[in-house]
């Protein structure tokens, strides 16, 4: 089974931006879709962000136009670029592919000043 490590997540100030990371162990071409998942602190766990095979995309309101989701199935990696930082978007950062995988052990951003 493919494995995934997420990678990129760090203290960024409101108004910051990061790049997620997510590299598989093997192939995610034939992956249907892939995306990124988080949790924040006392909440579950929620989709924000998607991509399909073909590059269409989904996003969570509260992250549309501020989230990019790509994919680069040549490097088995996906990303998500995060701009415009808030401290909502606080919580742990996991990828997965459509249909789960295992979780991988996500990667902590902490938006904060």
């Amino acid at each position: 089974q493919v494995q995934l490590v997420e990678s990129g997540g760090g203290l960024v100030q409101p108004g910051g931006s990061l790049r997620l990371s997510c590299a598989a162990s093997g192939s995610i071409f034939s992956i249907n879709a892939m995306g990124w998942y988080r949790q924040a602190p006392g909440k579950g766990r929620e989709l924000v962000a998607q991509i399909t095979r073909r590059g269409s995309t989904y996003y969570a309101d509260s992250v549309k136009g501020r989230f990019s989701i790509s994919r680069d199935n040549a490097k088995n990696t996906v990303y998500l670029q995060m701009n415009s930082l808030k401290s909502e978007d606080t919580g742990v950062y996991w990828c997965n592919a459509v249909p789960l995988l295992d979780w991988g052990q996500g990667t902590q951003v902490t938006v904060s000043s």
